[in-house]
């Protein structure tokens, strides 16, 4: 369906007066502006995705181990190195493309956090530094923040109670 097609269909939907008439034709326009996805193809490559990008993080810790750091600094090492290039590529627009087709296998934890920061710093970016960057940098992964930490915080205190109870 081309751009003159779909403006038709919308232009059909708002002038319709009839209420069940204009619904009618407005799931048809959704039916078929919606694209079809087969889950079972979603599936396979958000696992190969997902795969992949751990992959290349045991490799990066067997690289940096080979280069003298310990195991958890080449730990360390490769979460910083996720983490920018998850930075990089959502800044060279590759990020989204690569999420369009991998779907939740590019939303491994570091490197879907450390998108959704970027990808909000650079939207945000043209209302300047302070009002823009400043205040919604962390639009999308403020609640994944404060929602971690007050769980943590609650499983520490039931683990603490469960050590006081010696039932762990």
């Amino acid at each position: 369906m081309d751009d003159k097609q779909r403006k038709r269909m919308i232009h059909e939907v708002v002038k319709e007066t009839d209420t069940a008439k204009r619904d009618q034709k407005y799931n048809q326009y959704v039916e078929q502006v919606t694209p079809k996805h087969n889950p079972w193809v979603n599936i396979a490559w958000a696992f190969v995705v997902g795969g992949a990008i751990c992959t290349l993080g045991q490799v990066l810790i067997g690289l940096y181990q080979k280069l003298g750091a310990t195991k958890e600094d080449a730990a360390l090492y490769v979460t910083i190195t996720l983490i920018f290039l998850s930075a990089l590529t959502t800044g060279l627009n590759w990020y989204q493309k690569l999420t369009k087709h991998a779907g939740a296998g590019s939303v491994v934890p570091i490197t879907g956090f450390a998108n959704s920061v970027a990808a909000s710093a650079i939207e945000y970016s043209k209302e300047g530094q302070v009002f823009g960057i400043g205040c919604k940098i962390f639009t999308i992964a403020g609640p994944v923040i404060l929602y971690g930490i007050l769980t943590s915080w609650g499983l520490g205190v039931i683990y603490w109670i469960l050590k006081l109870l010696r039932v762990v």
